[in-house]
């Protein structure tokens, strides 16, 4: 393998070498252009060149080039510009810093089951989204996922190059994948959906939960045997204060039959997010993991025509609070450049004194900020008559949103706004 660290990879300047692996160096570039560094995955001549293997190495790369620009989501890394000849080829990608999920499979650096549980859920979200744009990964493991802080919880999922296009009927490449993550169907080179996608998913939970793989063996042949045909020990046979409702989302997400395997991913979802509710996972009551954002958000009949990829910018730049009752939310004739959306309680709204109307779960309130003149006031008072939970977005971050989300957030104002209207005519009609 080449051990001397190229000073430009095409138009991209090379800062340093990142790691090294069988086929590929990966490289800290520059592009002077865009002004950002980025990721370069450098195949290794002799690999692309190799008369037995050099074919597969050379699909792998096309696939990874097929997809830039294609997927688009918070927690996928986007691939930026490609190319390949029959001697040289290389993959360009955004540049993630904080390392992989390897790091945290080891017995001592498990990760508290909160924030485990979060990074899984949004790799199934943004798993999910590949598989409506028609992809199968098929090479989920540790290594693939990383890590965009070190200590935090936001995570991009990398290396499409394994991928299925199942939309475009693309024929199962067969050598791809890694043995300890592969599915019993994959094992058997079967035909694959995401469902394989799935149980490798189940398979980096469980090795996140007790610092080991489910089956381990001395060869490359009993590791698959065993991944056709034993089951698993549970995690909380290696880790004795893992939570029942863990070992039982691993046990189906791993199942062998594909009927009795979670049939999607926003089934797999679901049980991660209701996972967040069970009071085992002592989760401190001040702070909302993102999972439980998104989860409250896409419930919500406000966000019903927002993709999943704007759900998740939504809860990049919300604010959450926990309100106790009698707690003034807005004031009547006070300045306010923010609205809310209550997620959970009742609030009540005053004018002058006098009852208006009773808020409740999922009601947006005080968007006119929006809508109204830099030194616009409040026109009534909000106060919370139960325990709340609050969704508070300010006007500033809601200009710097993507133009497709901030039309959501028009579309469902316009709504609300035309409900009041016709509640306001009604009543008006009674006197």
């Amino acid at each position: 393998m080449n051990s001397v660290t190229p000073e430009r990879i095409g138009k991209y300047d090379v800062r340093r070498l990142i790691g090294v692996g069988s086929t590929a160096a990966v490289y800290l570039g520059f592009d002077a252009f865009a002004q950002r560094e980025v990721a370069i995955k450098l195949f290794h001549p002799q690999v692309l060149g190799d008369p037995e293997r050099g074919r597969l190495y050379r699909h792998l790369l096309m696939n990874e080039a097929a997809l830039a620009g294609k997927l688009d989501h918070p927690h996928i890394v986007q691939i930026l510009d490609a190319a390949a000849t029959d001697t040289e080829g290389y993959v360009v990608m955004e540049y993630v810093p904080g390392g992989t999920l390897e790091a945290w499979t080891q017995p001592g650096r498990l990760l508290p089951f909160e924030r485990l549980i979060e990074i899984i859920f949004k790799c199934s979200r943004a798993l999910d989204y590949a598989y409506h744009q028609g992809i199968t990964h098929r090479d989920i493991k540790p290594a693939n996922i990383l890590l965009t802080d070190p200590d935090g919880q936001d995570i991009k999922i990398s290396d499409f190059g394994a991928a299925l296009f199942t939309a475009a009927e693309t024929t199962q490449v067969v050598g791809v994948g890694s043995p300890a993550y592969m599915s019993p169907e994959q094992v058997r080179e079967q035909p694959l959906n995401h469902q394989t996608d799935i149980y490798s998913l189940g398979v980096v939970m469980y090795q996140l939960l007790c610092g080991r793989l489910p089956y381990e063996a001395s060869n490359t042949y009993s590791l698959l045997y065993r991944i056709t045909q034993d089951e698993p020990m549970p995690p909380s046979t290696f880790r004795a204060e893992i939570p029942p409702v863990l070992d039982d989302i691993v046990h189906r997400a791993m199942r062998k039959e594909l009927g009795a395997r979670y049939a999607s991913w926003g089934e797999f979802s679901h049980d991660l997010a209701q996972a967040f509710r069970n009071r085992s996972l002592d989760v401190p009551g001040d702070k909302v993991p993102d999972a439980e954002k998104f989860q409250n958000l896409r419930r919500m009949h406000f966000f019903r025509h927002f993709s999943d990829v704007q759900i998740w910018e939504v809860v990049g730049f919300s604010e959450w609070t926990q309100l106790q009752p009698g707690t003034q939310v807005m004031k009547e004739n006070e300045p306010g450049q923010y609205f809310c959306l209550l997620v959970e309680g009742e609030a009540r709204v005053k004018k002058r004194g006098r009852h208006l109307q009773m808020l409740s779960s999922g009601d947006c309130f005080g968007e006119m900020a929006l809508f109204a003149p830099a030194a616009g006031v409040r026109s009534a008072t909000v106060e919370t008559t139960t325990r709340a939970r609050l969704v508070t977005i300010r006007v500033e971050a809601l200009q710097r949103a993507s133009e497709g989300c901030r039309m959501h957030f028009y579309r469902a104002f316009l709504e609300v706004l035309a409900n009041r209207l016709s509640l306001a005519n009604s009543r008006m009609a009674a006197l």
